[in-house]
């Protein structure tokens, strides 16, 4: 039997094509999923574009967070019977604990780069790559979990040790951004949110924050001063990057928290070092997360009743309607939905 999917013969939009090819079969270990939705994120367009700097192998099927069903099992798999709901893992080496690589040689083998990815309507994988999916949400919301969800779970509960009463600030109204905002929220947190859209901050402002800031209508760092009476912000979700960086810290308060993740304005970061020591600020870099991270958040999502903030459902087909509107910006994820 056959099945489509989406392959990446060089870098490139113009290098993309759905193509149909035989479905695979799993192998000792493996379990096979139906996918039934896969969630786009930034990284996607960037391993589109040129790799990010890895040597890629082609054909490659792009995109890493996934949510299906099982529906069939290589020899020796008993983490997962058919017709059970599963997600992927983002990096699929790393269960716990410290993250792998070293110093020297780092490890960044990820779905939809290293690995090959979800955009198909069935993949064979190694049963320790999957988890059980959420049992309240439908799939097309359980595939934004791996990537966005778990590293805003990542930055505030894991590295972050988020506590009731504590301020947090998101930059923009992204999938990372929107989830810190509901994961914060559930905590007792108090949450900012700034963005370049007002709509949008409207809608952000339904969906729980506290305060919202119009940066093109007055400095963002100022507001944080003036909405905290000069305390500044405990935790900050570092969501563009580049001197950007150096904006946070001016925000962050005394022993806060910055969590590095977005790259928009570069991967080269920079900003005051007076700051920083002064404030005896923490800056962390945030690599998503590993799968036990991901099954708590699964759990709380579950227990909380959080409901993950879809912009628009695309099909199969319509990849690259979903890469344009990623390109410009939703509030929220792309979902694309096989069937």
């Amino acid at each position: 039997m056959t099945m489509k999917r989406w392959e990446m013969t060089g870098y490139g939009r113009e290098a993309l094509r759905l193509v149909e090819v035989e479905r695979p079969q799993p192998g000792p270990g493996e379990v096979l999923v139906k996918v039934e939705a896969a969630s786009l994120n930034y990284r996607d367009t960037l391993i589109i574009e040129n790799g990010m700097g890895m040597p890629l192998a082609f054909p490659l099927v792009p995109a890493s967070d996934l949510a299906g069903t099982v529906v069939g099992l290589g020899a020796g798999v008993t983490r997962f019977g058919e017709d059970d709901r599963v997600l992927s893992n983002f990096f699929p080496g790393w269960i716990d604990g410290r993250a792998p690589g070293n110093a020297k040689v780092l490890d960044g083998r990820a779905l939809g780069g290293s690995y090959p990815g979800v955009l198909t309507e069935y993949v064979a994988l190694p049963a320790d790559w999957l988890l059980a999916a959420p049992g309240s949400l439908d799939l097309a919301e359980a595939s934004t979990l791996p990537c966005a969800g778990l590293t805003a779970w990542f930055a505030l509960t894991e590295a972050g040790s988020l506590e009731a009463g504590d301020t947090v600030l998101v930059q923009g109204t992204g999938g990372v951004a929107l989830f810190a905002l509901q994961i914060a929220k559930a905590r007792g947190a108090r949450v900012v949110v700034t963005s370049g859209n007002p709509d949008k901050l409207e809608r952000a402002l339904a969906l729980g924050a506290d305060d919202g800031i119009d940066r093109t209508q007055e400095d963002w760092v100022e507001a944080v001063h003036r909405l905290t009476n000069d305390r500044g912000i405990d935790h900050i979700l570092e969501l563009v990057g580049g001197p950007h960086l150096g904006r946070s810290l001016e925000a962050v308060a005394v022993g806060g928290r910055i969590s590095v993740i977005g790259v928009f304005e570069g991967f080269d970061l920079s900003g005051s070092a007076g700051l920083l020591l002064m404030k005896n600020a923490t800056i962390q870099g945030i690599r998503v997360g590993h799968r036990r991270a991901l099954e708590d958040l699964v759990r709380s999502v579950d227990e909380t009743g959080l409901k993950p903030v879809i912009d628009r459902r695309y099909g199969l087909a319509d990849l690259p309607a979903a890469l344009d509107h990623l390109q410009r910006g939703p509030f929220g994820k792309i979902v694309v939905e096989m069937n």
